[in-house]
């Protein structure tokens, strides 16, 4: 039968293999941070020609045919009010290679900025993934080699991050002395219309009439 328990040896070259892989990981995260960068910058600079796509081009076909139509008109137009040939209008159909945004430099900074910020915030996420997925690969040769049951309980009462930063709750009941989260967030009026709510409820699950709470109330 096959051995189900690494070696030591075996365990000490995985060890080396994770964290080279994650030295390795790492500095492929910071290099495709400069390739999406480099592909954004690209994409701020696209020319797209007319006939770059079929739709686009008989767009195209279409507007150049009417432009023409319409440039007998102007010509014909301008012999009527005799306007020389060399002064007159010239109607043209012009192809805008890029849009307008790629062509106002202010605005490409602003996109520029945007676009490091959000690469930023995708290589930091995957540096954790990384740290994260190495860390378990370690943590799971590190069992593997563990005989004694104190040192796997030791191991499963190492506390999560969940753990050590809990979520917070506007609910959650305040420590002695301490005003709870959610009464410091609501006005003093609407603070009292909820105290004294409760207090209608506890008397009427105690068995006090309404009556009696509003005197209570008035007194």
């Amino acid at each position: 039968m096959t051995a189900t328990i690494m070696t030591k040896g075996e365990r000490e070259d995985l060890q080396r293999l994770v964290r080279q892989r994650e030295k390795v990981l790492k500095s492929a995260a910071k290099q495709r941070s400069s390739e999406l960068l480099a592909d954004f910058e690209n994409q701020m600079g696209q020319e797209y020609s007319f006939d770059q796509d079929e739709v686009w081009e008989k767009a195209e076909a279409l507007a150049s045919h009417i432009v023409k139509q319409c440039q007998v008109q102007v010509v014909a137009r301008c012999r009527e009010l005799g306007i020389p040939d060399r002064f007159a209008p010239n109607l043209e159909l012009d192809w805008r290679a890029r849009g307008y945004e790629n062509l106002i430099e202010k605005r490409k900074r602003e996109l520029r900025t945007m676009a490091q910020t959000r690469i930023e915030a995708i290589e930091h996420k995957a540096v954790t993934e990384i740290e994260l997925s190495c860390l378990k690969a370690q943590e799971a040769i590190a069992i593997s080699g563990l005989s004694s049951s104190a040192a796997k309980d030791f191991i499963d009462k190492l506390p999560a991050i969940e753990t050590l930063m809990p979520a917070l709750s506007f609910e959650a009941i305040a420590g002695p002395g301490e005003v709870p989260v959610v009464e410091k967030l609501v006005s003093p009026a609407a603070l009292r219309q909820r105290r004294h709510r409760a207090r209608l409820r506890d008397m009427r699950d105690s068995g006090v009439t309404l009556r009696n709470a509003f005197d209570d109330e008035e007194g």
